[in-house]
């Protein structure tokens, strides 16, 4: 696993584990173990990367509570039960996938994952854009060595995903998520992540090489809203924020202080206090390994025919179960379908107009209104 020391990073990580409270600087220099000479320097470059950081005479030093910058010492300390990871976080890239795609074509066998704060040139489905702004949403790729695995199950680490994402969302912004099969998260009825994994498979037996797993989360609302192309259909789990410092301090501040519980106010107030990006990064990651360390472990309550623990999870939370829908796939037109359920393998049973019926295992779905 990498790590990186440097006082920059302690420093931050400490303000981080304390945050809205002053901390003084012998006492940081104490607990880090460096000269007093090194936090005042660490806390400048800590400033001029755009944290927001109160300096006060005999009182020292307070990380005002509306910071969520993203930081590789921060999101490793929100880590959990992860195994050991490459890990790099970017301000901008291109695109995540992209920087993984990259590594594995460059015979990597290591697994890896590239965090952004934003994107330039996102990748959706079927060759799509994806909106990427900068400094209002999370961006990250998981690069994957598996071994022996067939094209269906590589499916499942979409799937996986999408209840790590759901999950990892209510545990920092509070907010229920549910999925559109296949790999959309939606939040207040809005889609706020999409997921897109790419795969390649060796040619000789047709088992997985590599997979990259890429996810993109709306955070916050963009200021001025999202392009008229998506506006309709675009959530985040929390309102517009300043671009350079996401809160001003004071304001941030003032709303734990003043416990106000607006719409706006509070959405961003918990994704704040409950770690921001950062922590759900790191919960993703964790969420996400977990379920591939415990072997698609079956659900408690299924001792008799064994579900995937995930699977079960995903059909809880599989929105459209029960609904119309038009079935998608490369090369044909639409066919309007009646969705009958989620099978244990995340597959999506539907009924044609024409009384047939169909497990899809890949393609797209379009809710009918």
């Amino acid at each position: 696993m990498k790590e990186k020391t440097s006082s920059r990073d302690k420093v931050l990580a400490l303000l981080e584990s304390e945050k809205g409270a002053y901390i003084s600087g012998e006492e940081i220099a104490s607990v880090l173990g460096i000269s007093r000479t090194a936090v005042w320097k660490a806390v400048n470059n800590l400033k001029k990367d755009g944290y927001m950081i109160d300096s006060v005479t005999n009182r020292g030093y307070c990380l005002s509570h509306g910071s969520d910058i993203l930081s590789e010492a921060v999101l490793r300390g929100y880590l959990h039960d992860c195994p050991p990871l490459e890990l790099d976080v970017f301000d901008t890239v291109d695109s995540t996938n992209t920087v993984c795609l990259k590594r594995a074509s460059g015979g990597d066998r290591r697994t890896y994952a590239a965090v952004a704060g934003g994107q330039t040139r996102g990748r959706g489905r079927r060759g799509r854009s994806f909106f990427s702004p900068d400094g209002t949403g999370l961006y990250m790729s998981i690069l994957l060595r598996p071994s022996g695995l067939s094209a269906d199950e590589a499916v499942k680490f979409t799937t996986i995903a999408a209840v790590a994402v759901s999950e990892a969302i209510e545990a920092v912004a509070g907010k229920t998520a549910s999925i559109k099969w296949v790999n959309d998260i939606y939040v207040s009825g809005r889609k706020a992540c999409g997921i897109l994994t790419e795969a390649s498979f060796n040619p000789e037996d047709g088992t997985l090489d590599y997979a990259v797993v890429g996810i993109g989360i709306n955070v916050y609302e963009p200021q001025g809203g999202f392009p008229e192309e998506i506006k309709d259909r675009a959530g985040a789990l929390a309102g517009p924020v300043n671009r350079n410092n996401v809160l001003a301090g004071k304001e941030a501040d003032d709303l734990f202080l003043s416990g106000k519980d607006s719409a706006d106010s509070a959405g961003v107030n918990k994704v704040l206090k409950n770690g921001g990006r950062n922590r759900l990064a790191a919960e993703i990651l964790s969420r996400f390994f977990s379920y591939l360390d415990e072997g698609y472990a079956p659900a408690a309550s299924s001792e008799t025919d064994p579900v995937p623990r995930y699977a079960a999870e995903y059909r809880r939370r599989c929105f459209v179960i029960g609904m119309d829908v038009d079935v998608i796939k490369a090369g044909s037109e639409p066919h309007e379908a009646h969705v009958l359920g989620v099978d244990d393998e995340c597959r999506l049973e539907v009924r044609y107009a024409d009384g047939t019926t169909e497990t899809l295992s890949s393609g797209e779905i379009s809710i009918r209104l």
